[in-house]
């Protein structure tokens, strides 16, 4: 299969709460996670996507399910704001 390139919109970019330089790896890590959780891609390849350990990958899945990183720090977000956002807590 040849790479895949993912174009995301500007306005999309723009609106990130990220510094321009820690965008692609924040979408790395996010689809990483995203697809290992659904069991779409193993804890390897979910690694190599990342470029990081399976043990910093655990670490970064444990952060991800805890609510407080579900909504930011001082955003004022909850779930009334999200009512379709769900977290998947790996076994």
């Amino acid at each position: 299969m040849p790479k895949l390139l993912l174009e995301i919109p500007k306005d999309i970019v723009d609106a990130l709460r990220l510094p321009p330089g820690e965008v692609e790896g924040e979408f790395r890590k996010e689809l990483a996670l995203a697809l290992y959780q659904r069991g779409a891609l193993s804890s390897g390849k979910a690694c190599a996507l990342v470029g990081m350990t399976r043990w910093e990958l655990e670490h970064l899945l444990r952060k991800a399910v805890h609510p407080a990183s579900l909504y930011g720090k001082g955003l004022g977000r909850g779930p009334s704001l999200c009512p379709k956002l769900s977290v998947i807590h790996p076994h």
